[in-house]
């Protein structure tokens, strides 16, 4: 029986792993909504795609400030209420020509106009549902951890904090480029996010 001898990996590459931590990202604090706003803006004009903001309240314009124009969710409930107005048709449609051929009053028993009520509960009802479950999908929720929550100042972003994170996945991140560039657009702290 042969005995294979592995060499351990050489201490260069060990000491190169162990100097760059990975990480999520940057994340920058600001004084206020406005400063957060101007400054999601440059970041936008400048190229950065990954990014979000982190404040205590919603801000007019912010979402559009950081690039955020997505309709999925619009075409999502567009899809649902479809399925609800479809299924509703569908299933009154059944029920008074197959299952419970009931003639009231004369009326033929496929009568459209009489559908109309059940057609647009349906249409709003699954429309909503769609929509919400669209959400939660696309946003990615419950999220009981996030990698933003292991910096200190974050505490604040629920009572008096602005805040605004690149992430490391994007195409123009560099990390001491990126620290230096949230600087420059007045923010108080910056601080790595690690994962």
């Amino acid at each position: 029986m042969a005995v294979v001898r592995t060499r351990p990996p050489r201490l260069a590459e060990r000491e190169r792993e162990d100097e760059v931590p990975p990480l999520f990202g940057v994340i920058a604090e600001f004084d206020s909504a406005e400063h957060l706003l101007r400054a999601a803006r440059r970041t936008f004009a400048a190229g950065y795609r990954r990014t979000d903001a982190y404040t205590p309240f919603p801000i007019d314009g912010l979402s559009d400030a950081l690039g955020f124009h997505s309709i999925k969710v619009q075409l999502i409930g567009l899809f649902g209420g479809l399925t609800g107005a479809f299924s509703g048709l569908v299933l009154q449609v059944w029920i008074h020509t197959s299952a419970l051929p009931i003639n009231v009053g004369g009326r033929p028993l496929d009568s459209w106009q009489s559908f109309v009520p059940v057609i647009f509960e349906l249409t709003v009802l699954f429309s909503a549902l769609s929509m919400l479950g669209g959400l939660l999908i696309l946003n990615g929720l419950p999220e009981p951890y996030h990698p933003v929550f292991n910096v200190a100042s974050f505490a604040r972003a629920s009572r008096d904090g602005f805040f605004l994170a690149i992430q490391s996945e994007d195409a123009l991140f560099e990390h001491d480029a990126t620290r230096r560039f949230l600087l420059e657009l007045g923010a108080r702290e910056v601080s790595d996010v690690a994962p």
